[in-house]
């Protein structure tokens, strides 16, 4: 769940704004068509043990079969007037439990090779052993943007390959872009402020990048952050999360 300030007290139940998790049967996702990855995957530091990227993680041609593929999903369209310590946010999401398709996203894609080298193993807090199965899906329409928050940490229980369910938890946000300036969206940066204040001098701004993979830290050490306004077109992200086992 995100808020708009950090506080030691429970946080909120869910709400319109934050709507709690679809149980209905998992959608026909699309294949993954060419197999991926499609190029070697390298992570790019944004903000120093923060923020990091993975170009092309999906390649064009696959994120308009998934933009096409979305559409048709019972998006619903958070409400203008967010929970009283919840971050305004306005925009049309699906959210969904899908442990099948988190898995697929880990060990299908090059995800897990990316992330589980030696040379970036000490950035996620531990052990990672997968995303989180709770799958969302937004879309930002022209006007639609989500406020300055912080990401929380969930503990959650990851699916593995022999079908045990392992208790894991979030750590890192997972951002996987699916248009861009050259798909006719305009605006919807996410930007980031170092210092836990918004200031222009200080912002760290992440354009959108069509298949591009952001990934940034949350829970205790999340950074501020906000998702711009959609000045014009369509931003379709999938999110979901790494997690570590606990």
């Amino acid at each position: 769940m995100a808020k708009d300030k950090r506080s030691k007290a429970p946080a909120p139940p869910p709400s319109s704004a934050t709507p709690s998790t679809n149980k209905a049967t998992p959608p026909s996702w699309p294949p993954f068509k060419p197999s991926l990855p499609v190029v070697e995957l390298a992570l790019e530091p944004v903000v120093p043990d923060k923020v990091v990227v993975l170009r092309s993680f999906f390649p064009r041609s696959l994120c308009r079969d998934y933009v096409s593929f979305l559409r048709d999903l019972p998006l619903a369209t958070t409400p203008g007037k967010p929970k009283r310590g919840e971050a305004m946010r306005v925009n049309d999401r699906f959210q969904i439990d899908d442990a099948s398709f988190a898995h697929r996203l880990w060990t299908e894609t090059g995800l897990k090779e990316a992330v589980t080298g030696k040379d970036v193993a000490h950035l996620w807090g531990g052990e990672v052993v997968g995303l989180n199965a709770n799958i969302r899906i937004y879309r930002y329409r022209a006007g639609q943007f989500f406020d300055a928050h912080y990401d929380d940490s969930n503990n959650v229980t990851v699916k593995t390959e022999t079908g045990a369910q392992l208790p894991a938890r979030t750590t890192w946000t997972l951002l996987l872009y699916l248009t861009s300036s050259a798909d006719g969206c305009i605006g919807g940066e996410t930007v980031f402020y170092p210092f836990d204040r918004r200031s222009p001098k200080d912002e760290v701004a992440v354009s959108l990048e069509t298949g591009m993979l952001l990934l940034h830290k949350h829970g205790h050490d999340c950074m501020l952050h906000e998702g711009r306004e959609v000045t014009a077109g369509e931003k379709w992200v999938i999110r979901t999360d790494l997690c570590i086992r606990r």
